[in-house]
């Protein structure tokens, strides 16, 4: 005999997380970059593996610091100045504004795929077939 479902079952909760799809549709992305955020990406992101770890990251905090995401920014645009010859001129509040705009979408992306791994692990958990909430 048929039986109905509960509504909380006729939708599953979508357990899949195709991180490979992602990151190619994030490198698509970011090669539509118009030409100089492009070349100060690399720098953006270096900066961000570097202050990326474990414990205590101002990256991973609940309310990121706006002192240290300044030093952050502070360190890209001098990198950028360094490495970079056409901002050797008046444009380093463009850089400076640019950087900014990058390094927080930048971090906004990796604090956006560690809590998406850890609601994959939380969701897979929960419906596995058998295993009780209570």
């Amino acid at each position: 005999m048929y039986q109905k479902l509960p509504y909380y079952m006729a939708y599953p909760i979508q357990t899949e997380y195709d991180e490979r799809a992602e990151r190619t549709d994030l490198e698509y992305m970011k090669s539509l970059y118009p030409d100089l955020p492009k070349r100060i990406l690399p720098y953006v992101e270096e900066e961000c593996d570097r202050m990326e770890y474990t414990g205590g990251s101002v990256m991973f905090d609940v309310y990121p610091d706006k002192l240290q995401l300044r030093i952050m920014c502070n360190r890209i645009c001098e990198n950028v100045k360094k490495q970079e010859k056409m901002f050797a001129g008046g444009e380093e509040r463009m850089l400076r504004n640019l950087a900014e705009v990058l390094l927080y979408q930048e971090i906004y992306r990796r604090r956006g795929g560690e809590q998406r791994k850890r609601k994959q692990k939380i969701y897979s958990y929960c419906s596995l077939p058998g295993k009780s909430m209570i």
